[in-house]
Order: structure tokens, then C-alpha cells, then sequence
């Protein structure tokens, strides 16, 4: 599946109070009160939140919200021509609609204000879809945001798409007090919140209860609950981390602040499509994933640490928001930190002052998403360029000094610093493992790292996942794994013990069934039906059946994202549920008709179940909507060579390499079909091919005898 195909299209963040046909507000919602109410106490607060970033999450269009250019501006992107205009002090956008013909719509809303700016429009009653052109703050100028992309209608990345559906994608993050309000069965929305914007409430909880205190002075203030700040860590992840993350959410309904995280979400791991093999970000991914790895983390260092909560902005300039701990004077709440002078030229080893000896700019390198928006990374690693070479991943100092190598700049900083520490970022097991090494070595210095807890939590439980039950771990490891304090490692574990003795596994599973945390709760009844158990202890079985409806209740909650409906079909072929399977993976077919995971296990459903036809049928159909996807191409080819078909396996062979010539099981496929033909010259200069492109790569066994024999 390509990466692009997953992003989940957020954009800034804006502000306002307005509703617009099937969307409703409603204030009175939970004892939710609105930002309005806080004003008179909090003041200061209040001024600093007005022009933040929250504060214009989300704004209904007016002449002070609406930064871009309605005065009949245009743009023409893929000979597709949009227009800006104005009409009754009304804001209106004319462009390519889902049918593939101009259509005119109201913008109900505008997302962010710097560096851009995004629009909001309304395709059905209630249904909000983000357009991909967006007003450049800084240049003044329309732009699209996927200039390159070809999506045309009916993709589910055009803008009319599944993937730009504002309420699927973005809206809990950018409002407060959101609800979804998603029917799967009419495919409709009737989405509510408390406040547009994200408000004083979406941080601190509802305030209806703080403000009865506030008169009255009765009793202690319920807001003590959740206490924020520098020191309270654990709780400003759960505060924070829900919008600065990639993850999937268990619910409609926006969970209240404070709220356990992996009670509510799933995180997303670093996996190869979000970050770098080294761990760096690689796509937009909204900085906890990459907090999380960090020394900072490990020490106790927080959000507010840094940001100041309510204006959004950083607590001092430049360094100075470093050195208020590291410095000679250390910072007594971080008494493990070592005291020395960081701000000099003795330690970056560059001129004082310049871009170049600003500690963000070596230790939270920059990439930019939305084409013109910059993300620091919040790993806060050392500038380690070798495992950046080794990773394929940026480097900060090669990408300064563009005409220097990897090896020179790792040189220099082994000059600097002889004894260098780098083994809290040490990701070499990783880098092989994501480049295909597949080596004993490999795997075990994989697995020591997944049983580290020394080691960065979320890099463990994507170690975990990574290695799947192909792994070295035993009973006894799956037992520490399981009994881990973090429940992302928890969650991973219960599905790497595979290869363990069925009944094993599930002794060491059900405990999990009651634990602490929904995320691995669920995770383990998932494992447990996909054991195909027939029978649990009366005990366990109301938890198990409990922890599966959970999943099952999560899916649907994200009904109207492809992606839910894969998991729900991968559940159901666990618990060879057939026709259940067959209509979820249809479903997300229909949702998004270039997900070719979902066609190629239509295409294995069929076949085994004795429809070749249909089989073809639904490979047929996977390459209607991508015609150059390699891995429908394959399949195809696979089809007729079980059919004894080789000349027309070899077709589709030969169209997979002229669409990606450098994938090596492309080379393999057709030297394997080769082979049946007898053809050994030709088979052996394919898997001579794939070898070319995989070194190190075993074919199969059958293969390498048929090559080997003598002419």
C-alpha cells in the first residue's frame, strides 16, 4: 500500500462558532461551557490562546478568518481550472467535483493561519471535504498541495475522495468536544462538538464543574484532577499526545482531556512508511511517535518544558530555551543531567550566532509537509551521519555541507568527541532487519533489543511487529514481553508469540484480557479468536468476548475510513469467516478502488474457495482503478501459472518489470516461470537479475536445482 495512500491530510489549526446544515454545535453538551466562560478569570490566558494556533483551528468564513484571495483569483493545476470568489458576503470555490464536472461550492470553513491556509466545503449534507488548493500566508498565492499527484475523480485521493473527508480525518483534532455522528449503514454525517475551535476544554476538560467551584469556593477545584505543567509528564501526554500523533482513535466521540491515552487510541509505531529506519520522521507524523523515542522522554522532560501551553509559542528565544537545563547551572528538576556549557563554540564547533550553532538545527532537523510547512523532530538525537547513510535517511551535516561525505562528517564529530555516546539512538538491528536482512544475527540482535527495557518503549514494540512471530523469543521472553510496564510492548507481544504451542499462548494471552489498558486488551482477544480457540474458561470468556466486541465496536467507529474495514476483513479471515471477509474487503474496495491489499485477498478468497473466474474478476478490477500496481500484476501472473497457462504468466510477469524493474521478486517471479517452461537460460538470467538487486537473496530451493543442472 503506498504510504501517501495512509497520510490522514491534516492541515494547520483555526477557530469559530457556526453550524451548517446536518452540523451542529451544542454547548451544552456534557457540562462543556466554551472558551467565553473563562475569559473573566483568565484573562492573560485568554489573550495568549486568541492568536494561537488552537485559537484558529477551525473559523467559520468572515472577512477577519478568510486570508486568501476570493477577489475572482484562479488557479489551474492538471488542466483543471478552480476559482475564488465572493458573493453576499458569502465565500465560494468553483472546481472539479466528484462526477469530473465544475461545480460551485460555499466554503463552511477555513483551517489554519500560517503558513498556509485550507478550505472547508460542504458535498453532501453534512460531509466535509478539504480542498487541495491552499492560500500561501506568507507568498499570498494559491497552490495545490499535490501538485504531482494524479487523482482523478473517483480516487479516493482526489479531493472529494475518502482520504480528504475532514470529520474521517481531521476534525477531532481541530474542534472541541467532537462527536463524528458517522452512519455506516446511509454513509452520513451528522457530526456535533462544543466549541469550532479547540478551546480551553479540549486541554483542561469540561468546565462546567470548575466554574460551580469558582463561585461557590465549595469543596477543591476539579480541575486539581488533572494537573498540567512542567513535572507532570504522564499527563500532558494524555493531553497532548492524542492531536500530536499519528493514531487511530477507538471512538466517535472526542474522549475528555486527560484521558488514558491507549485507553482511547492505538499509536502508530515507526514503521518504515512514517519514519526513517533510524527512527527520524519520515512522513507527517505529528511529533509524539518521535518524543517518545527520546533521552528527553526517558528523563521526564514534558511539553511545557518547552512550549508555552496557552499562545502556543516557545517559553524563551533561541537557545535560551536549551540552556535553561543545559547549562553550567544545570536545572535542579533534572538532577541526572550533566552540568557543562552547551551554547559555545567548543561544543557545536561553529561561529556563535549563526543558523548553523542553533541547537534545533543539529539535534531536531526540519522537514516540511504540506510542501511549505516545517515539523521539527522532537527525537532530539545526536548528529550520528553514518546510521543516517546506513538508514538512507537526511543527515544534518552533509545536508549543510553538501559537497562532504558521510564518513567525513562522522570523522569530524569523532574529533570533537572521542567518547561520543550514541547507544540510546543505536537502531543498526533495525536498519538491516527494514533492508531485508534477514540473518540469524540479525533477528537475535533484534530480539536483544525488543527484551532491552532500557530501550525506548515505542522502538520496542515496533521491533516486536516487525519481527512478528518470526522471531527467536520463547515462552519465558513472551512472558517478560507481556508483564512489560508500557502497554505498547504489551500490545505488540500478543501477536509475535505465533510459533509458541497453541495452548501455551493462550495461557500466557488471556491475563491481558483484563488489562489496564483497551489497546492490548483488544490486541489479545484478536489473537485469541485468531487461535481459533473453540472454548475459554467461563472466567475468561465474558473478558475475551468483551476485549473482541471492543475491536470490533473501534473498527466501526472508523467506518467511514477503507482502512477499518481492511482490520474487520484480516479479523474475520482469522476466524475463517468467509463472507464476512469477502464484504469488508469489498467494502474498502468500494471506499478506495486503488487499495490493492484489498483486492488481492479478494482474489486469494475466491481462488480458494473454487473461483478462479472471480479471482480474476477482482484482479481485473484492482488493475481497472491501477494498472501499473506490480503486486496485482504478480498475482495475475501467479493465477495463470497454476492454470498451466506459462506463456500468459510470463505476460504478466514481463508487465510487472516494465512497471518496476527494481523490485527483485518481480526477476523472481519470472524466473520461476521460466523454470516451468524449461526455459534454463532464461530462468537463470532473471534470478541472476533478482540477485543483481538483492544481494545476499535465497531463491527457492526449487529454482536454484533446476538452474544448477547441467545443460
Amino acid at each position: 500500500m503506498p504510504g501517501l495512500r495512509w497520510r490522514l491530510f491534516l492541515a494547520g489549526v483555526l477557530c469559530a462558532l457556526s453550524a451548517s446544515f446536518a452540523l451542529a454545535q451544542d454547548m451544552a453538551h456534557d457540562g462543556y461551557v466554551g472558551s467565553g466562560s473563562c475569559v473573566q478569570c483568565h484573562a492573560a490566558e485568554s489573550t495568549a490562546w486568541a492568536g494561537s494556533d488552537h485559537a484558529w483551528a477551525l473559523k467559520a468564513p468572515d472577512a477577519a478568518s478568510m486570508l486568501g484571495d476570493f477577489n475572482d483569483a484562479s488557479i489551474t493545476n492538471k488542466n483543471v481550472t478552480t476559482r475564488f470568489t465572493t458573493k453576499d458576503g458569502k465565500y465560494f470555490v468553483e472546481t472539479e467535483g466528484a462526477d469530473g464536472k465544475p461545480q460551485s461550492y460555499e466554503v463552511r470553513y477555513a483551517v489554519g493561519h500560517r503558513p498556509l491556509q485550507q478550505y472547508l466545503v460542504e458535498t453532501e449534507k453534512g460531509r466535509l471535504q478539504a480542498l487541495d488548493l491552499v492560500w500561501d500566508v506568507t507568498q499570498k498565492k494559491w497552490f495545490h498541495l499535490y501538485p504531482d499527484q494524479d487523482a482523478p475523480p473517483g480516487d479516493g485521493l482526489h479531493w472529494t475522495g475518502s482520504y480528504k473527508n475532514w470529520q474521517a480525518r481531521c476534525a477531532t483534532c481541530h474542534q472541541t468536544g467532537f462527536d463524528k455522528g458517522y452512519d455506516f449503514a446511509s454513509r452520513t454525517y451528522k457530526s456535533h462538538w462544543t466549541e469550532l475551535t479547540v478551546g480551553c476544554e479540549s486541554c483542561h476538560g469540561p468546565g462546567e464543574a470548575h466554574n460551580t467551584w469558582a463561585r461557590t469556593k465549595s469543596g477543591e477545584d476539579p480541575f486539581k484532577k488533572l494537573p498540567l505543567g512542567p513535572g507532570h509528564q504522564a499527563q500532558e501526554i494524555n493531553v497532548c499526545g492524542p492531536c500530536h500523533s499519528r493514531r487511530e482513535a477507538f471512538s466517535q466521540v472526542q474522549p475528555v482531556a486527560g484521558a488514558p491515552f491507549h485507553d482511547d487510541y492505538a499509536l502508530a509505531l515507526l514503521t518504515p512508511d512514517l519514519y526513517f529506519p533510524d527512527g527520524q520522521q519520515r512522513d507527517e507524523v505529528f511529533i509524539l511517535g518521535s518524543f517518545l523515542q527520546s533521552k528527553m522522554k526517558a528523563k521526564g522532560v514534558t511539553c511545557s518544558n518547552c512550549h508555552e501551553p496557552h499562545g502556543g509559542g516557545l517559553v524563551a528565544e533561541g537557545n535560551a530555551v536549551c540552556t535553561q537545563c543545559h547549562s553550567p547551572a544545570g536545572n535542579d528538576a533534572f538532577p541526572s543531567l550533566r552540568k557543562a556549557e552547551f551554547d559555545s563554540p567548543e561544543h557545536h564547533h561553529h561561529k556563535q550566532g549563526s543558523d548553523a550553532a542553533q541547537c534545533v538545527n543539529c539535534h531536531m532537523p526540519e522537514l516540511s509537509y504540506m510542501l511549505i510547512d516545517p515539523r521539527r523532530d522532537h527525537f532530539f538525537r545526536k548528529p550520528d551521519p553514518l546510521q543516517s547513510k546506513a538508514a538512507d535517511a537526511p543527515d544534518v551535516c552533509t545536508g549543510c555541507h553538501t559537497e562532504k561525505t558521510a564518513e567525513w562528517a562522522a570523522e569530524q564529530i569523532a574529533a570533537w568527541k572521542p567518547a561520543g555516546d550514541k547507544s540510546w539512538q543505536d537502531r543498526s538491528a533495525f536498519i538491516a532487519f527494514t533492508n531485508g536482512d534477514r540473518s540469524e544475527k540479525t533477528i537475535a540482535d533484534l530480539t536483544r533489543y525488543v527484551l532491552d527495557r532500557e530501550h525506548p518503549a515505542v522502538a520496542r514494540a515496533t521491533a516486536l511487529n516487525a519481527l512478528g512471530s518470526g522471531g527467536s523469543l520463547s515462552a519465558a521472553d513472551g512472558e517478560q514481553l507481556l508483564s512489560d510496564d508500557d502497554p505498547m510492548v504489551r500490545a505488540a507481544a500478543t501477536g509475535a508469540l505465533r510459533h509458541i504451542d497453541v495452548q501455551d499462548r493462550i495461557a500466557l494471552l488471556m491475563p491481558l484480557l483484563t488489562d489496564p489498558s483497551r489497546s492490548v486488551r483488544q490486541r489479545t482477544a484478536v489473537e485469541i479468536a485468531g487461535a481459533g480457540v473453540a472454548l475459554l474458561p467461563a472466567a475468561d470468556d465474558a473478558a475475551y468476548r468483551k476485549g473482541l466486541q471492543d475491536f470490533l465496536d473501534a473498527r466501526m467507529a472508523n467506518a467511514d475510513m477503507p482502512e477499518s474495514h481492511i482490520a474487520l476483513g484480516g479479523l474475520a479471515l482469522s476466524r475463517r469467516q468467509w463472507d464476512e471477509a469477502q464484504k469488508s474487503f469489498t467494502t474498502a474496495t468500494e471506499m478506495d478502488p486503488q487499495m490493492a491489499s484489498a483486492w488481492l485477498v479478494l482474489a486469494q478468497l475466491a481462488e480458494a474457495r473454487g473461483n478462479p473466474k472471480d479471482a480474476e474478476a477482482a484482479l481485473t478490477s484492482g488493475l481497472a482503478a491501477s494498472p501499473r500496481n506490480v503486486d496485482i500484476l504478480l498475482a495475475r501472473g501467479d493465477i495463470a501459472a497454476r492454470q498451466q497457462k506459462f506463456d500468459d504468466a510470463l505476460g504478466w510477469y514481463r508487465r510487472a518489470q516494465a512497471a518496476d524493474p527494481q523490485r527483485p521478486d518481480v526477476w523472481v517471479a519470472s524466473a520461476i516461470g521460466y523454470a516451468l517452461k524449461g526455459d534454463r537460460v532464461a530462468a537463470a538470467e532473471a534470478a541472476s537479475r533478482a540477485r543483481q538487486l538483492a544481494p545476499g537473496m535465497a531463491l527457492p530451493a526449487e529454482l536454484e536445482q533446476f538452474i544448477a543442472q547441467p545443460q
